[in-house]
């Protein structure tokens, strides 16, 4: 079997498939299925400085090949995250990234302070959240607040840092550029595309908060285009996420770039899709002639 082994900022992952924050809990629940340590690794639930009930339902709507959500970050805290969920994932033989959101530049600070001082491997900051102070303009969306968040919390982070891009930019590259200027060690790329859906016969949105993010395969030409340009912008490695479903939207992550993966809405309609993901990988590398995943990545031979 081909060697799928990859370090991400030092940190070895046995395999590059790792799951999304917010599709897979803190694992429990999916180790009732299949352990849970046979992925690489599993970038949490995102947690907050305080525990939030996230939104009123409906918060979740079917899509054609996708889904909206507006879940709202619903999580027990970051201290509950800690001392309640930590330990057990420290027992899996796993790399545990804990994903961190906030509302304003020291809920973040706090959070990943605490975070980072814990037994997690790497912090994922997840900028797609609203500053408060800003008029709910989100982090992520222009690349003066994305240099300033990542260097606030870079000050207090002793953990490898992983920036998450929001696709709801005009310029992904220069996004990017501003957190690795900013001292992020990682980029992960894509969060959730703004969508919206009404019902006909209410004339009502289908979510009670009027719009959500967009996921599933209906986003992933849209997250490969921009795990490309990153990949092909920054010196960081890149996590590529967004719609992959299939061990052939894997490989063309990998070729696109990527040096890992996330998987993430593809664990609701099929539990076992990582595992079917790093079992397919596998076999293309061998078929190929591949002995290392690192054989692929970046690969892409583009039309000039």
């Amino acid at each position: 079997m081909a060697d799928l082994s990859i370090n991400i900022a030092g940190v070895n992952f046995k395999n590059p498939i790792i799951t999304a924050s917010g599709t897979f809990g803190f694992g429990k629940e999916y180790n009732d299925f299949y352990d849970i340590d046979k992925l690489g690794g599993i970038s949490c639930s995102a947690v907050t400085l305080e525990k939030r009930p996230g939104n009123p339902p409906p918060r979740i709507a079917e899509t054609p090949a996708g889904m909206l959500n507006s879940v709202g970050l619903q999580n027990p805290g970051v201290k509950s995250f800690i001392k309640d969920d930590l330990p057990w994932l420290k027992k899996q033989d796993l790399v545990v990234i804990a994903n961190i959101a906030g509302s304003t530049y020291e809920d973040y600070s706090e959070s990943v302070e605490l975070v980072s001082s814990s037994d997690v491997d790497m912090v994922e900051l997840n900028i797609s959240c609203p500053n408060v102070k800003e008029g709910g303009v989100a982090f992520g969306t222009n690349c003066q607040s994305v240099e300033l968040i990542t260097k606030t919390v870079r000050k207090v982070c002793k953990k490898p840092l992983i920036v998450k891009l929001s696709p709801n930019v005009t310029d992904i590259s220069e996004i990017a550029k501003a957190a690795e200027a900013a001292g992020a060690d990682a980029i992960s790329l894509i969060n959730t595309l703004t969508g919206m859906q009404i019902d006909i016969e209410t004339k009502r949105p289908l979510l009670k908060n009027n719009v959500g993010g967009l996921s599933g395969p209906a986003v992933f030409p849209v997250a490969l285009r921009m795990v490309w340009q990153v990949a092909n912008s920054v010196k960081l490695p890149v996590i590529g996420m967004g719609g992959i479903s299939t061990w052939q939207d894997a490989v063309q992550m990998f070729l696109a770039g990527a040096s890992a993966i996330q998987v993430g809405t593809a664990n609701f309609l099929d539990v076992y899709a990582p595992l079917k993901i790093i079992d397919g990988l596998g076999a293309y590398l061998n078929d190929k002639g591949h002995a290392n995943i690192k054989d692929i990545i970046g690969k892409v031979e583009v039309w000039q």
